[in-house]
């Protein structure tokens, strides 16, 4: 009986590790950790929704960007100069908040852009892929690490796809490609995003030091917000 005790206490123990070999305090503060990250990249979604669906409704914010592709094209390059005060300040409250602020409204004006000149139904349909797929693909990633899965392999391969992607978007710029081409584009994109979410979960789990909370909620809105865009993409090109 006490042996049999035991064994379930252990069972039950093990049932809530986050992967094989970690201790059980360890365990508890990588969940708070994961806990913080996640509340932080929610509130991130959240924020990008409210921008984005503002900038659908209020037609004025629309048309001065789609008017001046100048100031659209600005909006599209600032998060990438505020990622260096961002990482910089990451671990410096309240710095790194404000910076955090900055860069995701930024974003989100430019997802808003996207979905006022794409028909709502698309919208919609890329929006439940994107909350399907990301739902899918963290439980798995989770399911998987407890297994003892590791997915730290796939950074090279997917660095490589990335550089593939920034290519084509360079060359779409001058030379434009055909709505065939803009769907493959999409949907390897949307593959590509899908794999580093898995990644950057597996990193999430195992890799971040606690004091990268911040930099842990970018990477991951990151995923989430390009992988959206790309299946926008997709949705859009295929329906003409």
């Amino acid at each position: 009986m006490y042996g049999f005790t035991s064994v379930s206490s252990k069972g039950d123990l093990e049932a809530g590790t986050l992967y094989p070999g970690i201790g059980l305090g360890e365990n508890e503060l990588r969940w708070g950790f994961i806990r913080k990250v996640y509340g932080i990249l929610a509130t991130q979604l959240l924020l990008t929704t409210l921008v984005a669906g503002f900038t659908v409704l209020y037609a004025p914010i629309n048309e001065t960007l789609r008017a001046s592709p100048g100031l659209a094209l600005g909006l599209g390059i600032l998060p990438l100069f505020l990622l260096c005060p961002l990482y910089y300040y990451q671990q410096k409250h309240p710095l790194n908040f404000v910076f955090l602020g900055l860069f995701t409204v930024c974003l989100s004006l430019s997802v808003g852009v996207a979905c006022a000149n794409t028909k709502g139904r698309i919208v919609l349909e890329a929006l439940i892929l994107t909350s399907v797929v990301v739902s899918s693909l963290t439980a798995y990633t989770f399911w998987a690490s407890k297994k003892g899965k590791d997915f730290s392999f796939l950074g090279p391969i997917l660095f490589a796809g990335l550089m593939v992607l920034l290519l084509t978007s360079i060359i779409q710029i001058f030379f434009p490609l055909g709505p065939v081409y803009v769907a493959i584009y999409g949907g390897l994109g949307a593959i590509i995003f899908s794999a580093y979410l898995v990644y950057d979960t597996d990193n999430l789990i195992k890799r971040f030091t606690y004091d990268e909370y911040i930099w842990a909620s970018v990477v991951l809105y990151l995923d989430i917000l390009n992988l959206f865009l790309s299946l926008l993409q997709l949705l859009r090109a295929s329906d003409g």
